[in-house]
């Protein structure tokens, strides 16, 4: 029988030659993380990582600013490479103060091109899933495997991991099911502008009349210049539509019992929880869509008269895409600390790693006031 290798020792010079050549390395304690194919997904942004490169984050997993779930904990473990060698701990001279210039300075050069010169002892590998104890198979489609995890489901579709998910066997229904987010720009907006233009034109004739099918006598004229009001009623009704399906469809609790239930969760968007930046699920693929997006437009041509259901539904279409591009920015955007985008990014993260059953807002946190599922805001004890 071969002895497993034990986890791979460095020293703190490798380590500071390692982010002197651009890496993200931190560690906890012992353990050393490579995290340099994550930064730009960080919630906190990148430059709060690289600030961080090369030191010791254990106090910061506990906060302030954030205290980080244990899901981020697990999340964590997947960049995991190796261990800083005793004695070695603090790598960098001063905790918390990391620079590239300021550490380059403290970097002998011979580290820096020993540090290139062998990769074989160097480069990182990733764990991402530790296969023989998951309860799923990576290596075969998962949408058919699931639905066998039973009670166990809830709690597995809810640790997410850093790694694509396959769904089907067949090629053709997997590349169905993935969609790069320019495309929904792409096939979505020149409707968006049809639709207007066919709506505004219509109205502008001066036929539309509210209640005209219950009297003419009392029956209210809806003229041309009504339409932004219309268009916004259409984008603030789909903003609603968008909480109630992610709280209520998106997010039942299908029973342990039933395996069809759970399969059609997961392919919902128990798969997004389970791979929150896996980029080719971040938006709804168009043929599906367009089934949905029909639906919605044949209720609003039933409740309201022609015109005026068209106009209200192509703002409720550009309500939608708006709602894709944010979704997508959300998980793979940088916004800027302090903007609108960088508090809705955190707090859609907090939503994927610790507060499943609130937080559905997406493109606003609207709803979930009214709603009461807003994320608390996080507090910390002062120290005496």
């Amino acid at each position: 029988a071969t002895a497993t290798a034990g986890p791979r020792s460095f020293s703190a010079a490798e380590v500071r030659a390692r982010c002197a050549q651009g890496a993200c390395l931190v560690s906890c304690h012992r353990r050393l993380y490579d995290l340099s194919g994550f930064v730009r997904l960080h919630p906190g942004g990148e430059q709060l990582l690289r600030r961080r490169a090369g030191t010791d984050v254990s106090a910061a997993l506990d906060g302030p600013p954030h205290r980080h779930s244990a899901n981020a904990r697990r999340w964590l473990e997947q960049y995991y490479v190796g261990e800083i060698e005793p004695g070695d701990e603090q790598v960098p001279p001063r905790r918390f103060s990391f620079s590239f210039q300021s550490l380059s300075e403290t970097v002998d050069e011979k580290e820096v091109v020993a540090a290139a010169q062998t990769p074989e002892q160097t480069d990182l590998c990733y764990r991402t899933v530790d296969v023989e104890k998951d309860l799923v198979d990576w290596q075969k489609p998962l949408l058919w495997q699931v639905g066998y995890l039973g009670e166990k489901y809830d709690e597995w579709v809810h640790q997410p991991v850093d790694r694509p998910i396959r769904l089907f066997h067949s090629d053709f229904l997997e590349f169905l099911s993935k969609t790069a987010w320019y495309v929904v720009f792409m096939v979505w907006t020149p409707v968006v502008l049809y639709l207007t233009w066919v709506s505004y034109t219509s109205l502008a004739q001066g036929n539309t009349r509210l209640f005209s099918s219950f009297t003419t006598e009392y029956s209210i004229p809806v003229h041309k210049y009504y339409f932004p009001f219309i268009f916004l009623l259409g984008m603030i009704l789909w903003s609603l539509i968008e909480y109630l399906i992610h709280r209520f469809v998106f997010h039942m609790k299908p029973p342990a019992s039933n395996y069809y239930l759970i399969t059609l969760h997961f392919l919902l968007h128990g798969q997004h929880h389970k791979s929150p930046f896996d980029s080719s699920r971040l938006v709804f693929p168009p043929v599906p869509a367009s089934l949905v997006i029909g639906f919605f437009y044949g209720v609003l041509r039933l409740l309201l008269p022609e015109v005026l259901g068209l106009s209200v539904f192509v703002g409720g279409l550009c309500g939608y895409v708006i709602y894709d591009m944010m979704h997508y920015y959300l998980h793979y955007g940088s916004p800027r600390k302090g903007t609108y985008l960088y508090g809705l990014k955190a707090y859609h993260v907090k939503h994927h790693f610790e507060h499943q059953r609130s937080g559905f807002g997406i493109s606003t946190r609207f709803w979930d006031y009214p709603f009461r599922t807003l994320i608390p805001e996080e507090t910390f004890k002062k120290e005496d």
